[in-house]
């Protein structure tokens, strides 16, 4: 199962964990695992072309850390709709990710 913690202070977002496979078919033919990184790098790229220094982010064999540097309101709203974004992937597969 994929796992995306999420960290809040006073309302905006600051860090991500993402970690885990979806487990829905075998790695390389999983299309949740494939939704959930487009959805998460597509917002990582979207963010960084506007500010270069709004996040930092870490990709390792244990998944994805995305720390949120800046607390404009552009990148807190591309943040925010990420996780709206994984959350309606959690309601289609919830044997296979979990938001929290």
């Amino acid at each position: 199962m994929i796992r995306v913690i999420i960290k809040k202070e006073k309302e905006e977002y600051k860090k991500i964990t993402i970690s885990g496979h979806a487990m829905y078919d075998d790695y390389g033919k999983d299309i949740v695992c494939s939704a959930c990184s487009s959805i998460v790098i597509t917002t990582i790229n979207g963010i960084l072309a506007l500010d270069k220094e709004g996040l930092d982010y870490e990709v390792s064999k244990k998944g994805m850390v995305i720390d949120i540097l800046s607390m404009n309101e552009t990148t807190q709203k591309l943040i925010h709709n990420m996780i709206g974004l994984l959350k309606e992937l959690e309601e289609k597969y919830p044997t296979n990710i979990k938001v929290k």
